[in-house]
C-alpha cells in the first residue's frame, strides 16, 4: 500500500528526534519500490524520507546504509559531488524507513539533461569517471558483490533464461540478446566499482553542475557499461558522445572499445528485468507496462535494426521452405490411360500397326542346267522330273523362304 507524504512525515519524526516538519511534498523515486517525501523543518532545513514498499526494497536500503558508512570522509572529499548522509532510521515490522539529510539540487528528466548546457555533459562524465575509479577495497570491505567479466556474462545469461520462461519476451529480442551474450569478444573489459542503479532520478543538478549522486543501493564491482545504460537509452548520440569524451579523459584506466555496445544491451535488457520483477510482485500494472515497452522495442528493431550491440553480425534467419500440399481428393501423379483395344471389326485403331509376314512357301530344288526352253522360265524341275509353278518374289517381299540361286557361269 502506497504511503502518502504526510504519513512519511509522521514516520520521520520517530526516526529523527526533534524533527518538526512544517511542510511536506512528494519526491521522485522508483514507484515500484519506494515511497518518498521531502520535509522542511522549523529551521528551514530539508530532509528526505524513503520508505520501502516490500522486503526486497527494505533490504536494498539497509545495504545502502552500509555503503554510505563505508565512504570515509577522505573518500567523500575526493568526489566531485556530494553523497547522502543517513540522519535516522525506524523499523516498522519487516520494513525499515530511512531519513536522509537533504542535498542541494533537483532531478531532471533525460530530455532536460540532454538539452542542457554543454558543461552538464562534462559534469556527468566526470561524475561517472570518479565512481568507476573508486578503490575496489571499498566494495570488498563492505562484503558487496564482485563479478569477473565471465561471471557477469553468465549471470546475465541466467537472467535471460528466467525472462524467456515467462513466454512474454518477443522472439526477435530473445534472439538478439542471446547472440550478444554469446559474443565473447564483447565481454572483455576491466571490472571496476559500479554504482549499479544510476539514472536521471539519482543525479541532482543545479544549473550546469552535478551537485549530488544518490541511490547507492546496488554498489558492486562489475561492468561499467551498466552505469551508461540510461545515457544510451536517451538516443541522443551527440550528448552521449560528449559525456563519453569527458568520461574517457577523466578515467585512470582507458575504457574498452565495446563499452557503449554493452550499455545498449543493458538498456534493452532492463525491460525484461522490469517484466520479471512485475511478475514476481504480481503487479499487473508493471506487467502491462513492461509488455508494451518490449513490444515497442521489438517493432523498432524489426523495422530499423536497433542500436548495434554485438560485435559479430547477427546471422540472418533462413526462411522456411514452402511446400504446396497435394490435394487429398486426387492422385499425386496424373496417369493418362491408353485407349482400350477393341475387337477386330469394331473400327478401333491399335496403338502399333504390324504388317504380317507372308506365309512361307515350300522349299524347291534348283536345277543346275540351263533354264527350260519354250518360255518355261517360270517352272523348276522337281526331284521326280516334274515341274511346279513358282511365282517371282514381289518387290516388298520380306519372306524368309529359300532363295533361288542362278549359276551365272552356265550362261
Amino acid at each position: 500500500m502506497r504511503r502518502k507524504p504526510i504519513e512519511l512525515a509522521a514516520v520521520a519524526t520517530a526516526a529523527v528526534p526533534g524533527l518538526t516538519p512544517t511542510a511536506v511534498s512528494s519526491a521522485p523515486d522508483d514507484p515500484a519500490d519506494f515511497d518518498s517525501a521531502l520535509l522542511l523543518d522549523s529551521e528551514g532545513k530539508q530532509w528526505r524520507v524513503r520508505s520501502p514498499r516490500h522486503a526486497e526494497a527494505s533490504a536494498r536500503l539497509e545495504t545502502e546504509f552500509m555503503v554510505l558508512r563505508a565512504f570515509a570522509p577522505g573518500i567523500r572529499a575526493e568526489l566531485p559531488f556530494l553523497m547522502p548522509t543517513v540522519a535516522g532510521t525506524v523499523r516498522q515490522g519487516a520494513l525499515s524507513t530511512f531519513v536522509y539529510s537533504h542535498l542541494a539540487g533537483t532531478t531532471r528528466s533525460v530530455e532536460e539533461l540532454t538539452a542542457g548546457p554543454e558543461g552538464l555533459a562534462k559534469e556527468i562524465g566526470a561524475a561517472l569517471a570518479a565512481i568507476h575509479d573508486l578503490p575496489r577495497t571499498l566494495v570488498s570491505n563492505a562484503d558487496l558483490p564482485s563479478y569477473t567479466p565471465n561471471e557477469f556474462r553468465q549471470r546475465r545469461l541466467n537472467e535471460l533464461d528466467q525472462a524467456a520462461t515467462t513466454g512474454k519476451i518477443p522472439p526477435v529480442l530473445l534472439r538478439r540478446w542471446e547472440h550478444a551474450l554469446e559474443d565473447v569478444s564483447l565481454w572483455r573489459f576491466n571490472p571496476c566499482v559500479v554504482h549499479g542503479d544510476l539514472h536521471e532520478d539519482n543525479i541532482l543538478v543545479d544549473g550546469d553542475r552535478v551537485t549530488a549522486v544518490t541511490g547507492w543501493t546496488d554498489l558492486r564491482i562489475g561492468d561499467p557499461a551498466d552505469d551508461m545504460a540510461w545515457l544510451v537509452a536517451s538516443n541522443e548520440q551527440g550528448f552521449v558522445d560528449a559525456v563519453l569524451s569527458h568520461y574517457t579523459s577523466g578515467r585512470r584506466d582507458a575504457p574498452d572499445a565495446h563499452l557503449l555496445r554493452r550499455a545498449a544491451l543493458s538498456a534493452e535488457f532492463a525491460l525484461a528485468q522490469y517484466l520479471v520483477k512485475g511478475l514476481a510482485a504480481g503487479n499487473e500494472s508493471m506487467i502491462g507496462e513492461a509488455e508494451e515497452m518490449l513490444a515497442s522495442l521489438a517493432e523498432d528493431i524489426a523495422e530499423h535494426g536497433g542500436q548495434p550491440i554485438s560485435v559479430e553480425p547477427l546471422p540472418q534467419a533462413v526462411p522456411a521452405v514452402h511446400v504446396e500440399p497435394v490435394p487429398l481428393d486426387g492422385p499425386s501423379v496424373h496417369v493418362e490411360a491408353l485407349p482400350q483395344v477393341q475387337p477386330a471389326g469394331a473400327g478401333a485403331v491399335p496403338s502399333v500397326h504390324v504388317s504380317p509376314i507372308p506365309a512361307e512357301q515350300p522349299a524347291t530344288t534348283v536345277a543346275s542346267g540351263p533354264p527350260a526352253k519354250g518360255g518355261e522360265a517360270g517352272q523348276a524341275a522337281g526331284a521326280d522330273g516334274e515341274t511346279t509353278p513358282h511365282a517371282p518374289p514381289a518387290a516388298d517381299d520380306t519372306s524368309t523362304a529359300a532363295i533361288t540361286i542362278v549359276d551365272a557361269k552356265s550362261h
